[in-house]
């Protein structure tokens, strides 16, 4: 039997409305005792890891991720042994080989490793990326004849495929062989490729659907280059000098950083902070980057430039910034993305002002539906899925934005919460005849819904995922890893804590409380409606603080008239790298007022 979330510093109801647990069970508090006392960590980083599930006996080796004793042997995904065969052929053969890949940044690294792989051969392939609005989402049969009339025999789909049965037919018809990289689930039978890797196809058992499209790809590679070495060839591309792609998509598509993917990003990371990648450093450069490279910075900086390209410029600019070995062209892509982002941003706080307006009147003062599905003519396409994902966090609730066309079809990007599968749901909704297609995983699916459609697919997710969706929602207390104060939240304690990252879903970063602190000279900030202010403890100490798109919310509400109250703060603690001098932050996520 399960203990019981143990409530932390008796807070019942934040100001935000939420409970406060401490993230530790009776169970994992012993767990961290131990921990600290074998492997001599602080006590605060044992609490973090037990919290995270790690055990006793992998302490040690969970502070020290490696490739080599977490990668399992390739061929334990389903069809990887033929893939390899196939594109050893290829280079062997000095084939034509064409890319088609995906418009996000988990599309634009795949094809970059894979060119970049190719390219150690003498491979120039040719990159074909499809036009998010014109040409939607996958491959397509104009875009696959374009491809082998320039020659290509070996089409290679990455970060899509599987669910594109008549395309790849329609090439292979055409005596072009077609290889598919992807980790979209199955919506229906896989298409007859010449070898499709997906770990997510209903009959791999391989254990590795927590891998994004580029964490796939390195696979390949890997099993590419074994089949090559068995052959005799020397001078093979050393493909740990790619990681630093792995690691970015890894990132920005917000799979698990567990296992594997944690390794993943541990040592891309390592090779990011080299800046050999032109393009990365380029973009870092561009983001205003301080400080080594992060998580935060691939995340929340460099993955929305290479994002904006597909969202709403040129798709085919992340791909080409990430393998350009020219310094001052990859500079030239970087500013263009950067200005893309720009005018991105732009379009998606005005969409965001609408989609927020139309989903309060929505829910009005009850509980409103379990899932947002929100439709406008004004929406760009591009931004959507970032549209969903800001309504998903407002609201606590899985979404849906929808651009509509004037034919009355719309696309749209939905986005969920944990313990509620949306990509099955679509899966399920394509079947039943309520969407013209549509596809995704637990966290993020993409559709196209017809006329008519709107209203049924409301009432078929509403019916679904209420359930689900109640569970996911009655889970969102605030779990507390440990109590702080501002003299405690030293810059050694935060890079202590980095040992257990890289942070992100999967592996959350640690939240602590910080009770009875007071918040001084607390003042709106930027554009984005953030609030600076120092969080000052009793006994004088200060702490510099935070709260992102706080105005006019509970919180900044709060901040602003409440410097002489005594409260509980709750967030998260960073380095901040402004002028080249380090700085603890604390980025600031709830707060309570003590009782009594």
């Amino acid at each position: 039997m399960l203990d019981a979330p143990r409530p932390f510093l008796d807070v019942s109801r934040s100001v935000t409305g939420r409970a406060w647990t401490d993230r530790l069970d009776a169970s994992s508090t012993r767990i961290a005792t131990a921990i600290a006392q074998r492997s001599g960590v602080s006590e605060i980083l044992a609490r973090v890891m037990a919290a995270r599930g790690v055990a006793l006996d992998d302490a040690e080796k969970y502070l020290e991720p490696t490739i080599r004793e977490l990668m399992p042997d390739p061929s334990t995904l389903i069809g990887m042994d033929e893939m390899a065969d196939r594109l050893a052929k290829a280079i062997a053969d000095h084939e034509s080989i064409a890319l088609f890949g995906d418009y996000d940044v988990d599309g634009a690294c795949s094809c970059a490793l894979m060119a970049r792989f190719l390219r150690h051969f003498g491979i120039e392939p040719q990159v074909h990326i499809p036009d998010r609005i014109f040409e939607g989402y996958g491959p397509n049969i104009g875009a696959m004849d374009k491809l082998i009339d320039a020659g290509a025999s070996l089409i290679i789909t990455l970060d899509c495929g599987t669910t594109s049965d008549k395309p790849i037919a329609h090439a292979r018809s055409r005596g072009a062989d077609v290889l598919v990289i992807d980790h979209h689930l199955a919506d229906h039978a896989l298409p007859e490729a010449n070898a499709l890797v997906n770990p997510n196809r209903p009959d791999d058992i391989s254990g590795l659907g927590y891998l994004c499209a580029a964490g796939v790809t390195f696979m390949v590679l890997v099993a590419v280059n074994r089949v090559l070495r068995q052959r005799g060839d020397t001078g093979l591309p050393d493909l740990l000098k790619l990681l630093d792609i792995v690691a970015l998509g890894t990132v920005c598509d917000v799979v698990p950083l567990v296992g594997l993917n944690r390794a993943f990003v541990v040592r891309g990371l390592e090779i990011a902070r080299r800046g050999d990648n032109h393009g990365i450093a380029a973009l870092a450069l561009a983001a205003r980057v301080s400080g080594p490279l992060n998580p935060y910075h691939l995340g929340f900086l460099i993955g929305p430039r290479i994002n904006a390209g597909g969202r709403i410029g040129n798709a085919a600019l992340g791909t080409e910034l990430l393998t350009v070995d020219d310094e001052h062209h990859a500079l030239a892509i970087a500013a263009r993305l950067d200005e893309l982002n720009t005018e991105r941003q732009r379009i998606e706080v005005e969409a965001v002002e609408e989609a927020v307006a139309v989903a309060d009147m929505e829910i009005g003062s009850g509980d409103g539906p379990p899932v947002l599905v929100l439709a406008s003519a004004n929406w760009h396409p591009g931004v959507v899925g970032l549209i969903a994902s800001r309504l998903k966090d407002r609201f606590e609730r899985p979404a849906f934005a929808i651009a509509l066309n004037p034919d009355g079809t719309g696309t749209g990007s939905g986005r969920s919460m944990p313990g509620v599968d949306l990509g099955s749901a679509v899966i399920r909704a394509v079947e039943s005849g309520l969407l013209i297609k549509g596809g995704g995983h637990a966290m993020a699916a993409g559709i196209t819904i017809g006329p008519g459609q709107l209203g049924p697919f409301r009432a078929y997710l509403a019916d679904a995922l209420s359930r689900d969706v109640a569970a996911a929602r009655a889970a969102t207390a605030l779990k507390i890893d440990a109590a702080l104060t501002a003299r405690g939240a030293s810059i050694d304690l935060v890079k202590d804590l980095e040992r257990a990252g890289p942070y992100g879903a999967g592996n959350p970063g640690p939240i602590f409380a910080f009770p009875a602190h007071r918040a001084k000279f607390a003042q709106v900030v930027g554009k984005g409606g953030h609030i600076s202010f120092a969080l000052v403890s009793e006994d004088g100490a200060r702490l510099k603080a935070i709260a992102f798109r706080a105005a006019s919310t509970a919180i900044g509400d709060t901040l602003l008239r409440g410097a002489d109250s005594a409260l509980h703060f709750a967030g998260s603690l960073g380095i901040d790298h402004y002028q080249g001098r380090e700085q603890v932050q604390f980025r600031l996520i709830d707060l309570a007022k003590p009782k009594g």
